[in-house]
């Protein structure tokens, strides 16, 4: 497969024309290899480190959930990591595309990766934004897991490094209804508390946040941008697989920019 006809179909799935007015989807850099068969390294953020993840695997498409260039650039000089990708981008004739808030709304999306992950029933969108499309997922736990019991299993399946979680007095109280959102979701708790949900889980909270969280009864949980956007770059990589492209991988190089002290 072509990387424009790989682009074509994506678009028809998640449509870049779907992205916020705040956001930048779709091609980032596009040194002339539409017409190349698709060699595609896929990963959260587009990096150094990543282009030279795929400079060594001759890839020729990044395709990553985070937009390389975010707010307008006014120069390009020597020294920066943007200007460096850009040079090593059309010196080894490497396309970077991004699918940020389009990828966010649609099935099989990190919000939706998520509910999946949780095994949530009965799911649905925490704010719809079209038939059958919207930002995060709510849905119900089948079986009921207690709070620490639901803790153990965002621990287990998601790998974070560190986990926080509103206080509570009670981890043994029953946990039916759960919220999920892959990133920086905080904006989204009061919308969240009015679906019913206990617990919800995304990433980015800051103190204030947790406060209002708990003003709302609503359980916050915070696992990291990373470990809660990555498995969805993951679940990106199975659907290329399905399409019999000349080469595609996860990429190795994909960072947590965040380490904790033990």
């Amino acid at each position: 497969m072509k990387i424009a006809d790989l682009i074509t179909w994506f678009e028809a799935w998640a449509n870049p024309a779907w992205c916020e007015s705040w956001d930048n989807c779709g091609w980032q850099i596009e040194p002339g290899v539409l017409q190349e068969k698709a060699r595609v390294l896929v990963c959260l953020t587009p990096t150094l480190a990543v282009m030279q993840e795929a400079i060594a695997l001759n890839a020729n498409l990044i395709f990553a959930h985070h937009p390389l260039i975010f707010n307008p650039l006014k120069s390009l000089r020597t020294g920066e990591a943007i200007a460096e990708m850009v040079r090593l981008a059309f010196t080894h004739n490497i396309g970077i595309y991004t699918a940020h808030t389009n990828f966010d709304q649609v099935q099989d999306g990190t919000a939706d990766v998520l509910a999946q992950i949780l095994e949530l029933k009965e799911v649905t969108p925490i704010e719809s934004t079209q038939a059958g499309l919207g930002y995060g997922r709510v849905g119900l736990l089948e079986p009921f897991l207690t709070l620490q019991e639901l803790l153990a299993t965002i621990q287990t399946r998601l790998a974070p490094p560190n986990l926080i979680f509103s206080p509570t007095a009670d981890l043994q109280q029953t946990i039916s209804r759960v919220a999920v959102l892959g990133g920086s979701g905080a904006s989204y708790i009061s919308a969240v508390a009015k679906t019913g949900a206990q617990a919800y889980l995304t990433s980015d909270c800051k103190f204030h946040q947790f406060q209002e969280s708990r003003d709302c009864n609503l359980i916050l949980i915070d696992a990291g941008h990373y470990a809660t956007e990555r498995p969805a770059c993951d679940r990106l990589v199975q659907k290329f697989q399905s399409l019999n492209l000349d080469w595609v991988q996860l990429s190795q190089k994909d960072e947590d920019f965040r380490q904790f002290f033990a």
